[in-house]
């Protein structure tokens, strides 16, 4: 079978182009050369990367970063800066230059000769939190850009409340053209469309080429009218021209909506024999084709070498944005107090004081009251608390406000009439809802949450890896989390998805039983400053099972004893969520057959496996018999059946083993055998003892 190759090369003259710019733009030419070299020669000497779309970018990025892009090297963290996103991270080398280049502290030449290499902060694609002017992790095409879009609500919304003395900034994209056939971007330019988002601007680098070849192998997308159609502001310049970039950058500047900027480039930009063909997308151009590019540049200076006016010229740009940022803590520090002290807990994640007391008093009366109601109205119920003391909080919804619960008296809605508003119909797009979350809580100043079911987290994992790989705090909320959502089938009803998320790095997963662990996990969620949280939340109507206050989080330590057994246990039962009730019910059943019953909620694996050794010891002690009862697959509980003191031989699963069926979900429950006699039944096999002996319920 043959592989598809890449078409024949466009007719470009490369040579002429280059000659036209030593001579009229002397300066330009020499700046981008240096990153274009610089690229070339970390990814000859990694002997692995992407050198292509850094050459052929590099005239575009000199022009943003020298005449538009308003930063300063030196204080790379000003809140107040632009953000530069590099969607198309493949070419990351392209941003590790500009950094270096620029002047900013941590991106070394020594860091760019280790690109790629172990511990280094130039990892093959951008990494959120390895250096100064990453703003997020990219790599994953279309993340980027959809996370980009996050940015620029968080500075609607936060230049909205604070005026534009203290937000007035602009978010910037390279994105590629694996970026645009993504579908996360279809998603993420039609909300930025919708709400107007004037402060984003796209620079596609229109090179058409993908690692197969040319895009008309596999795409024949106007991109041009697609953005137009989705209410974008589209422009095009030639990517080789410094003075065409500039005069549609600085026309990006004054338009009142989102802007496309297509960039016409050349992949490779110099390369004999390999620009403009797939050949340099992905690989090492080599030790011959790299001299004769320099040649054809005239650049005589060693690998890695920068002659010193061009990084004197590059260092100056850096220092550029010096004066606003003076200007602009001016401005801060000449605010009234209360607005500066709210800007500065806003943008450092603290917390009000006041909010543990209002949740202590919310537990209080959840617990003196008993509500039996559903665990995403428990959510909402708690949400009405939160949204009153952090104006922070962003909530939203992809099309499913009514059945998450996530929207609550008094937020408004954040829309291109009204800034001020704090909740966002994302629309279907769960996916571009994760990556605009991540953007928003990356930004700065703001906390958001968004909510679906929990089956079309599907929908939504890209961006929700990511939240776990930068450690962006965003909250989740997941709800019809199970067979128990009832008729509307295994199409909506998750099995496998608990493990799917549990199995994530860095994500806490809260699946709480009543209203009172329900704030819980919100508190626990709102207090993370590094990492996300899935709040896993039931449409079923659940008892409440907390009816005794407590001033501590008891699901912050992951698991703890709901109810002890009556007489020498000889069972422990582990269940999360809507499930704990049917492990009490169970326990009822024991007790009344003489078999003392300890109850385990656990409502996070995660917080249980990081607390105490001696507290997980405490609440699974060895010895008794254990059964976990939960409305998913299996996968995961071993840990907490056969480890941590327990033994395979001695312990059992009560849960699903394939997907559901469409019925109401008490009927559901019996189906598959999820039901209190189920679990003692278990228990008594375990035990050694008849089954068949146990009360009838």
């Amino acid at each position: 079978m043959s592989t598809p190759t890449a078409a024949a090369p466009r007719a470009v003259d490369t040579a002429a182009t280059i000659a036209r710019l030593r001579e009229a733009h002397p300066r330009h030419w020499r700046m981008a050369t240096a990153l274009r070299v610089l690229a070339m020669d970390a990814v000859q000497a990694a002997n692995s990367g992407h050198p292509g779309m850094p050459m052929g970018m590099a005239d575009v990025a000199t022009v943003l970063f020298t005449r538009h892009l308003r930063f300063d090297a030196a204080a790379p963290g000003w809140p107040d800066r632009d953000r530069f996103v590099l969607s198309a991270g493949h070419g990351s080398m392209l941003l590790y230059g500009l950094l270096h280049l620029t002047g900013h502290a941590d991106m070394t030449l020594a860091e760019l000769r280790r690109f790629r290499q172990l511990g280094s902060r130039t990892p093959g694609h951008p990494e959120y939190g390895h250096a100064a002017g990453v703003e997020t992790t990219t790599g994953p095409l279309g993340q980027g850009l959809a996370t980009a879009v996050g940015f620029a609500i968080a500075e609607e919304s936060l230049r909205a409340r604070f005026g534009a003395g203290l937000v007035d900034h602009r978010t910037w994209v390279i994105a590629g053209d694996g970026c645009l056939m993504e579908g996360i971007s279809h998603e993420a330019i039609g909300l930025a469309g919708m709400q107007r988002l004037a402060r984003l601007v796209v620079l596609w680098d229109d090179n058409d080429i993908s690692i197969d070849g040319r895009i008309g192998l596999a795409d024949r997308t106007d991109q041009r009218a697609r953005f137009a159609a989705a209410g974008w502001e589209v422009l095009s310049c030639d990517g080789h021209d410094p003075e065409a970039i500039d005069r549609a950058l600085a026309a990006a500047r004054a338009a009142d909506r989102p802007v496309l900027v297509a960039c016409r480039t050349v992949i490779g930009f110099g390369a004999p024999g390999k620009e403009d063909t797939a050949a340099v997308h992905g690989s090492p151009l080599g030790a011959a084709a790299i001299a004769a590019t320099r040649a054809l540049y005239g650049w005589e200076d060693p690998p890695f070498a920068i002659p010193g006016d061009i990084g004197a010229d590059w260092a100056a740009a850096g220092a550029r944005g010096r004066a606003a940022r003076l200007e602009w803590e001016d401005r801060l520090a000449a605010a009234p107090a209360r607005r500066r002290e709210e800007f500065r807990r806003r943008l450092a994640g603290r917390l009000p004081a006041r909010l543990a007391g209002a949740l202590a008093a919310f537990r209080r009366e959840a617990a003196a009251k008993a509500p039996k109601v559903a665990t995403r109205r428990s959510s909402e119920m708690v949400l009405e608390v939160v949204n009153r003391i952090l104006p922070e909080t962003v909530g939203g919804s992809a099309d499913l406000t009514g059945s998450n619960n996530t929207r609550t008296p008094g937020l408004g809605v954040f829309a291109p009439a009204d800034r001020t508003g704090r909740y966002i119909h994302y629309g279907v797009r769960e996916h571009a809802m994760a990556a605009a979350m991540n953007g928003m809580a990356l930004h700065g100043g703001l906390r958001p949450y968004g909510g679906t079911f929990l089956c079309f987290a599907d929908y939504a994992r890209g961006a929700m890896r990511l939240s776990a790989l930068m450690g962006a705090p965003v909250v989740y909320v997941l709800t019809h989390d199970s067979i128990g959502l009832g008729e509307d089938g295994p199409t909506h009803q998750p099995v496998e998805h608990l493990a799917m998320l549990r199995a994530t790095p860095g994500l806490v997963v809260l699946r709480p039983a009543d209203t009172v662990e329900t704030a819980e996990a919100w508190e626990i969620a709102l207090a993370r400053t590094a990492g996300p949280t899935a709040i896993i939340l039931t449409r079923q109507t659940l008892p409440s099972l907390r009816d005794r206050p407590t001033r501590a989080n008891r699901a912050a330590r992951g698991a703890y004893v709901l109810a002890e057994a009556g007489s020498r246990r000889r069972a422990i039962l582990l269940a999360s969520g809507s499930e704990v009730e049917v492990a009490m019910a169970a326990r009822a059943l024991l007790e009344a057959a003489g078999i003392g019953t300890r109850v385990v909620s656990i409502p996070s694996w995660e917080l249980f496996a990081a607390a105490p050794a001696a507290w997980r010891r405490k609440v699974l002690p060895p010895g008794p018999v254990r059964v976990a009862i939960e409305a998913g697959v299996g996968m995961g509980w071993e840990r907490w059946l056969a480890g941590e003191g327990g033994r395979a031989a001695r312990s059992a699963f009560v849960g699903m083993t394939g997907f559901g069926a469409s019925a109401p979900a008490e009927t559901l429950y019996a189906h598959f055998g999820i039901t209190p006699a189920a679990v003692a039944a278990a228990v008594r096999r375990l035990l050694g003892e008849d089954a068949a002996e146990a009360p009838v319920p």
